[in-house]
């Protein structure tokens, strides 16, 4: 069956009978906030409804479903089973078999998925033509498009920047778009129309080929423009290399005029952040990021030179002096080569706790990296319930134990801890013992 969508794309009311309606429920897409509190997604409860017809696109050929109202109840999706459209209505009433209904389209939608399809043929056809690259499937994307090309070889920029001409010329032309009907099982008719991944095995009837004015025809069933001068223009962004095919990368019609929009945004916000302008950025960008490399490079020498005091500064008290343990916590990022440089100058009698993460303060959840060095035995015993308390998992050896931490809240209660364990023991004072 041809739908009233596929017959008039620019259809934008109709009203039509209700053949069937039946009680169903659909999953809700999770929104940024159910994420955030991370709350349970109930249900949307509606109806599955099939119309007697409908401007409302059901989803195929790599075309999503168009949204709407269906007597003003939105329509949430609209897939095709066999020959019919199945609404789903998010609505708390059913629709009577035979009753009229007034369906209303989403036109913004319908227009953007339009000009990504119709796009999506002139730059298959092109590729075709220049190359003889075969597209073998392709994505309308919700900010960017992509065809798939069997080829092994990266497309330059020189041959996006041919085939991205070529479409315009011919946008500007304003070649015909055309939908015919045919039927597949006469070759004369059918020959000339190219069908990369067949009819699907539930179609009955004629079917539908897209035809582009001297450029190519196509087995399609999506909706599409009347003419290529309705795509405004094409903008093929990169070609990227997947396994042995390559991905080009395009938006068409007012995606170009969204993504010019976010690209001179970002060059504004640049150019106050940069203080230079767009012809600079890039020069600007190089040099911050080789002050950073370099800013870098010393903060690390630094964190090495004061590891270096630290230990030397433990060396140099007598043996008395020395405690039994030491605990270090640096919270200036995750930089081990602070810890193993200390350890590389720290004396060995001491037992050592330290961490370093990237949390600025105390108390912070941030991740980093825990060592324990000293007595075997005692290693081997703390380094577990240590890594309990951070959340983290390491494994030791020979008096030395390491492992990732993610939670550095319970920092004081591993301190207390190794405390308790050093802490001198009270002696037992002798009972007095009673005269006879």
């Amino acid at each position: 069956m041809v739908f009233k969508c596929q017959e008039d794309s620019f259809l934008k009311q109709y009203t039509t009978k209700i053949v069937s309606c039946e009680y169903a429920t659909q999953d809700r897409v999770a929104t940024d906030v159910d994420i955030a509190t991370g709350g349970d997604v109930c249900p949307v409860r509606g109806f599955n409804v099939v119309c007697e017809d409908t401007i409302l696109f059901p989803e195929g050929g790599g075309q999503p479903c168009d949204y709407g109202t269906i007597n003003g109840m939105p329509v949430r999706s609209v897939l095709r089973k066999g020959n019919t459209a199945v609404h789903f209505v998010e609505s708390g009433t059913s629709f009577e078999e035979g009753a009229e209904v007034h369906q209303s389209l989403d036109w913004d939608r319908r227009l953007d998925h339009m000009q990504q399809h119709s796009g999506q043929h002139l730059i298959t056809a092109l590729f075709d033509r220049e190359f003889k690259y075969d597209t073998t499937s392709w994505s309308l994307g919700s900010n960017v498009s992509y065809i798939q090309l069997n080829t092994p070889h990266l497309i330059s920029r020189e041959s996006l920047d041919l085939i991205e001409r070529q479409a315009n010329e011919l946008i500007r032309e304003g070649r015909p778009v055309s939908v015919v009907l045919v039927d597949p099982e006469v070759d004369q008719e059918f020959q000339d129309a190219r069908a990369p991944r067949g009819l699907p095995k539930d179609h009955e009837g004629l079917a539908r080929v897209v035809r582009i004015e001297g450029i190519e025809s196509n087995m399609c069933c999506g909706t599409h423009v009347t003419d290529l001068s309705q795509l405004q223009c094409i903008k093929l962004l990169f070609a990227e290399k997947v396994k042995t095919n390559v991905l080009v990368n395009f938006v068409v019609g007012e995606r170009v005029l969204r993504k010019l929009g976010e690209v001179f945004q970002r060059e504004q916000q640049l150019t106050a952040t940069l203080k230079g302008g767009a012809q600079q950025h890039l020069e600007l960008a190089q040099k911050l990021q080789q002050n950073v490399k370099a800013t870098r490079k010393s903060f690390l020498q630094l964190l090495k030179d004061f590891a270096t005091v630290e230990a030397e500064r433990l060396d140099d008290l007598s043996m008395a002096e020395r405690p039994k343990y030491f605990s270090l916590h640096r919270r200036d990022g995750i930089e081990v080569d602070f810890i193993h440089t200390f350890l590389r100058h720290a004396p060995e009698e001491i037992f050592y706790f330290l961490t370093v993460s990237e949390g600025v303060a105390a108390g912070s959840s941030a991740k980093g990296h825990l060592v324990l060095r000293g007595e075997p035995a005692l290693v081997q015993e703390i380094g577990p319930k240590f890594l309990e308390l951070l959340e983290g998992k390491g494994n030791g050896k020979e008096g030395s134990f390491q492992g990732k931490i993610n939670n550095l809240t319970k920092l004081p209660e591993c301190i207390e801890l190794l405390e308790s364990h050093f802490k001198p023991k009270k002696p037992i004072e002798p009972k007095p013992v009673s005269g006879s």
